[in-house]
């Protein structure tokens, strides 16, 4: 799926990935290849985003919002 990580300055992140591990604000969530259509509210935390290759990459975050749709994953993120 391709996840794009946007802040209010810069794109922080965006490319390829096989799980994307998110701080919602009622309790942390994984999106996967082919999930469900869902908008989320984000609050403090870290983002792990984990590669093809099995390797991650963290994000920290103030807050946010994600929206998963037809495996594009794109994160407003504060």
């Amino acid at each position: 799926m391709y996840i794009e990580i946007i802040s209010p300055d810069n794109t922080i992140f965006q490319g390829e990935a096989e799980l994307v591990q998110c701080p919602g604000k009622t309790g942390s969530f994984e999106i996967l290849n082919n999930h469900a259509p869902m908008i989320a509210v984000l609050k403090e935390g870290r983002i792990k985003v984990t590669g093809s290759d099995r390797k991650s990459v963290f994000f920290d975050v103030k807050g946010g919002v994600v929206e998963v749709l037809k495996n594009k994953v794109l994160i407003l993120a504060e």
